[in-house]
């Protein structure tokens, strides 16, 4: 996966990152080595959520956000819990 990839690149240069993953992916996330990484139960394409539904985007990025404060070592996973919804 490219993004795993992208990520390594900008932390080699100093950037801190977190990927965001739809579960459908998560069991990739400790083979590709990712420093920071936020597994949701949303459909692949959508990490984020549904289109329109701005409180679940803002709750992820939240995540993501948090992490990238909060995390201690290399490899940390945060997965959340909500369940994928089509509409708000």
């Amino acid at each position: 996966m490219s993004v795993g990839h992208v990520a390594r690149v900008f932390e080699e240069a100093g950037l801190p990152t977190v990927v965001v993953m739809a579960g459908a992916f998560g069991f990739r996330a400790q083979g590709m080595s990712l420093p920071r990484t936020v597994i949701t139960r949303h459909i692949g394409g959508r990490p984020l959520g549904a289109p329109g539904d701005v409180e679940r985007q803002h709750l992820v990025l939240r995540a993501a956000l948090d992490l990238l404060g909060s995390a201690v070592s290399n490899g940390t996973v945060r997965e959340l819990t909500e369940p994928y919804r089509a509409a708000p």
